[in-house]
């Protein structure tokens, strides 16, 4: 009886010990580009333990505990990072969807759609704000935090706040009807300070209003600045006051240039800048996210789309001039970031963006770090995420390909690893 107590004993110490044992990997990389440079590395290994990198070397570096995963015929970089992505929007009538399931199905919508994400290499998102009735989004992420599904690392925006009859508001509707809408609808200074109050008591990290009017909403202008500076002094100054940061939706030139001077650390879209707005930009050191790729998908899809008619016309008419100014704000050293406005949009759509930034001037290089260490910048994660350095989270992605010569081959990831652990293999 004796016996068989010690045995199970030391069973279970061993069982105990084989839980609680680090888990080492050890990845060969044909290339590597670690986004903390323009270099680009040959036959090195990153070695990582449980969830961070902890030493980056040639192969003399692996020990005889770590496994390896052999990379050596991919080129292997830093997860992607999306800074604009709304995983409960689906449709081009999407701004009634929310209300055809519950704010549970919302979340097994999105989750489905955020794990998809994660399947093609994007580690990191930060949610412009959602359509939901509550905060479906943020219990993805609680849920993904928890380790009851794997998903990626998500970062955001409960709401976009909107003003009555503004994008985020349902203006197709009669008075007599009572629609909760899209947005979360608020006017008036007090109004505005207590939704950012209850945005932050239930999750939001990031504040997001809509200064402006919208695309692809119906009812209003995109070219109208919406929100009083009053308005939007209050709201960034409520969210100051607590630590959490602004991303401004922003289409018209002086929604943009009154976002960045008020404290706006995001301009979303960004349509109508100009000169000064670049200068704003810069002085004021402020993100761009252009989130071209919705438009150009709008274009190839949306023509006959009632629900988008004015998002189409709107595109079609504008999208050479701010293509210009895309351009040149790039070539002057605007901090732009990859932010794909992917809500559900086919498989790889958000890689589209690496692809379009390319075409406005930037270097493969230049689009790659857009997605990695500028928007971990951005999101104030560079510490974390964004690069491939000794210390930070094991974000991995690998291409068979090497993208600095065809960026497309962000459309085709082939491995993913975030925080140590293999999401997506090599076949």
């Amino acid at each position: 009886m004796m016996k068989n107590r010690i045995v199970l004993s030391v069973l279970m110490l061993m069982f105990s010990f084989a839980l609680h044992a680090q888990v080492k990997t050890a990845i060969i990389c044909g290339k590597l580009i670690t986004a903390e440079d323009e270099a680009v590395l040959t036959n090195t290994v990153i070695l990582i333990e449980e969830d961070r990198i902890v030493e980056i070397g040639n192969r003399g570096i692996i020990k005889p505990d770590y496994e390896v995963i052999d990379l050596s015929a991919y080129t292997v970089l830093p997860g992607l990072i999306d800074a604009h992505v709304h995983p409960l929007i689906y449709g081009d009538d999407y701004q009634v969807n929310h209300l055809k399931g519950s704010s549970a199905f919302n979340a097994l919508r999105g989750l489905k759609a955020v794990q998809n994400w994660l399947n093609e290499g994007w580690t990191t998102l930060r949610i412009a704000g959602d359509a939901d009735t509550q905060y479906a989004h943020f219990e993805i992420r609680d849920a993904i935090n928890n380790g009851l599904f794997d998903g990626p690392r998500i970062y955001g925006a409960g709401h976009y706040l909107s003003v009555t009859g503004g994008g985020g508001d349902i203006n197709f509707f009669s008075p007599d009807q009572s629609i909760i809408a899209d947005g979360l609808v608020v006017d008036g200074k007090e109004e505005i300070q207590k939704a950012i109050r209850e945005e932050i008591k239930y999750g939001s990290d990031w504040i997001k209003i809509l200064v402006t009017g919208a695309f692809m909403s119906e009812g209003d202008n995109p070219q109208n600045v919406q929100f009083s500076d009053e308005e939007i002094v209050a709201a960034m100054e409520e969210a100051k006051r607590r630590g959490v940061p602004v991303m401004a939706h922003a289409h018209a030139t002086e929604g943009i240039n009154k976002a960045i001077q008020f404290g706006a650390r995001s301009i979303e879209h960004g349509t109508f800048l100009n000169d000064e707005s670049i200068d704003l930009f810069l002085e004021y050191d402020a993100f761009l996210i252009p989130t071209v790729s919705v438009g150009e998908y709008g274009l190839e899809t949306w023509k006959e789309s009632e629900a988008q008619a004015k998002m189409y016309e709107l595109t079609l008419k504008h999208r050479e001039e701010s293509w210009k100014m895309y351009s040149k704000a790039i070539e002057r050293g605007v901090k732009v970031g990859i932010g794909s406005d992917n809500v559900g949009f086919p498989p790889y759509f958000a890689a589209k963006e690496f692809e379009l930034l390319v075409k406005l001037g930037m270097s493969p290089l230049q689009a790659i770090l857009a997605g990695t260490k500028v928007n971990a910048e951005l999101l104030m994660k560079e510490d974390e995420i964004g690069s491939i350095k000794v210390g930070k989270f094991a974000d991995i992605i690998a291409t068979k390909n090497n993208p600095l010569e065809d960026i497309t081959e962000l459309s085709r990831v082939e491995f993913v690893m975030k925080g140590g652990k293999v999401i997506k293999s090599i076949k």
